[in-house]
């Protein structure tokens, strides 16, 4: 036809325009067409990146934090695994530090009323008369106190003072705190010992202040309420109520007895999830954590409760023994209370004793499986109470990591953020900061046999030699500093000549805070039932790498302190 116009598709995907009429215009509805389809595919295939995920920020923070994003095979890392209370402070921090706020308001001297806390007056002068704790103007006396008598932290909230049995002239007062230069949102308890005395005239002033967790009578006991905003007792708890709700708290009562469902029905009621055998156990903690939040996610997805061993098999490169130790208890490495508030699970040894009692009388079926291969999504519909993934003894292929791999890996995602740190080690951790005043700088300085080993590392003996360090350390670190040094060196007196500058401490010299007599040991030794618990090698690497992260200013060896490559000649990432 005359002047019409036809569009058809050549074999080699090229649009040719057909029909009379003049060409120029031909070309330029052809232009025109093939621009509408252009826009059309960019339209209908464009993606705008996720603020949450593409920021530089939380960009970083992800690729730090998770093993891998495209490939779920575990890859071993012979450090100490991040936790979830790790991933919120990474994430956190980017917003606040970017908005160059506090991750909550805290409690200035402003707040306080300065004519009531300058000096508290005794209604009747009696010098020998013992101090009334409940007094509102000694309370903003000792708040004032402490603020002005711990100048590297940030207070939160005040618990009112507690009288002491047998001390006329003293008030014991807790209080929840920050280091002020944190870089997490973590929160820290602590209750200290606060004496008074009277002036000529009667008026209280406060002449010493004791050290860390010494107001054992302020101090909240387990099974006591939580230390939830809008108490009574409580000054500047509503500021922080709903800013510290989903951190953790070091220092509050840990209450992290084992869960048990309370009736017949409850438990005939519930779908459940357990995995049995395969080859995780004594394997390193990365690897147990790997394998152990790939079922805690499947238990998430499915809708069922998880059903865990609460004993763990400590891997012999944290033993002191040098061997794999059997029967180690969950709780005294994770924040098993956090856990079982934040999802349903369930200890093994107790499940089993329900199912035994009343699986037969109520009817209750059990689904196995016995191939990692069965994804979760094959799993969705199963209605039986009890789904049993059995894993053999085939190396790679009995780990139970496997079940998150493949196609499952954009599925379920590890609930890294359900896993926390004890909070009974990081109680050791905050008591350590405290002592030094969270005023201290550290340095990470790894020996051993790297340094034995000149083939690999052949500068790394001589750059941590004393002689070295005193150099090296100088031009990075003031003179008369606090200086915490993390190492895996058995001598620390090797270190011994860094003492002419700077005031020098290493995890042993704390070891009275898990020695026979303190908290730490007291609780596990309950835990364990009454048998002693080793303040064993992953324990001391935790302590030891938490106190470091908490120093203002953090020294590593293959960042700082040396040029050889932290995994040998040759291996040193190249700048792009």
């Amino acid at each position: 036809m005359a002047g019409g116009r036809r569009l058809s598709h050549l074999s080699s995907g090229v649009l040719r325009v057909g029909g009379g009429g003049s060409g120029g215009a031909n070309l330029c509805f052809a232009l025109f067409v093939v621009a509408v389809l252009v826009f059309t595919i960019i339209a209908g295939t464009y993606q705008p990146d996720d603020p949450l995920l593409h920021s530089p920020a939380a960009a970083s923070s992800l690729a730090s934090f998770l093993t891998s994003t495209s490939n779920a095979t575990f890859l071993s890392d012979p450090s100490v695994l991040r936790t979830g209370e790790d991933f919120l402070n990474s994430s956190s921090n980017s917003t606040s530090a970017a908005a160059g706020t506090e991750a909550a308001p805290f409690i200035e001297l402003s707040d306080i009323n300065s004519t009531a806390a300058s000096a508290a007056v005794v209604p009747v002068c009696d010098p020998a008369a013992p101090v009334d704790c409940a007094d509102p103007e000694l309370f903003h006396l000792l708040m004032r106190a402490a603020i002005e008598a711990l100048p590297d932290i940030h207070f939160y909230r005040f618990g009112k003072p507690v009288a002491v049995p047998g001390g006329a002239g003293s008030c014991d007062m807790a209080w929840r705190f920050r280091p002020k230069d944190a870089t997490r949102p973590m929160f820290y308890r602590d209750y200290r010992r606060f004496h008074l005395t009277h002036s000529a005239n009667c008026v209280l002033s406060v002449s010493k202040v004791d050290d860390f967790h010494s107001g054992v009578n302020a101090r909240k006991r387990r099974g006591s309420k939580p230390d939830h905003a809008g108490e009574d007792s409580a000054f500047g708890a509503k500021k922080t109520d709903e800013t510290t709700a989903a951190v953790p708290v070091v220092g509050e009562p840990v209450n992290d007895t084992l869960p048990v469902i309370d009736s017949e029905s409850a438990f005939a009621s519930g779908r459940y999830l357990i995995y049995m055998g395969g080859g995780d156990r004594c394997k390193s903690m990365n690897h147990y954590l790997w394998s152990f939040l790939c079922a805690l996610g499947e238990a998430q997805y499915l809708n069922r409760t998880l059903v865990m061993d609460m004993k763990i098999c400590l891997s012999s490169m944290y033993t002191l023994t040098g061997q794999n130790e059997e029967d180690k208890d969950f709780r005294l490495y994770f924040d098993f209370e956090h856990l079982k508030h934040s999802a349903p699970v369930i200890d093994q040894g107790q499940f089993w004793t329900d199912w035994g009692k009343w699986h037969k009388m109520d009817g209750l079926s059990l689904y196995y499986v016995d191939d990692f291969k069965v994804t979760p999504m094959k799993l969705a519909d199963v209605k039986d109470a009890l789904i049993m993934r059995k894993f053999d003894d085939v190396e790679l292929d009995n780990y139970w990591y496997r079940v998150c791999e493949g196609e499952t890996e954009s599925v379920i995602q590890r609930p890294w953020h359900l896993l926390w740190k004890s909070r009974r080690l990081m109680e050791i951790v905050s008591a350590i900061a405290s002592r030094m005043n969270w005023d201290f700088d550290s340095v990470h300085i790894v020996r051993g046999e790297k340094a034995k080993n000149a083939e690999l590392w052949p500068h790394l003996a001589a750059d941590t030699s004393p002689e070295s360090l005193l150099v090296t350390l100088k031009d990075k670190i003031e003179e008369g500093r606090h200086l915490y040094i993390a190492t895996n060196e058995p001598d620390t007196s090797f270190f011994e000549p860094l003492k002419e500058a700077y005031t020098t401490y290493f995890l042993d010299d704390f070891k009275d805070l898990w020695g026979e007599n303190s908290e730490w040991y007291l609780e596990t030794k309950e835990l364990n039932n009454g048998v002693p618990v080793e303040f064993d090698g992953y324990m001391r690497i935790e302590v030891d790498t938490e106190v470091f992260m908490r120093g203002k200013k953090q020294l590593e060896t293959f960042n700082d302190l040396t040029n050889d490559c932290k995994d040998g000649v040759h291996t040193c990432p190249t700048s792009s």
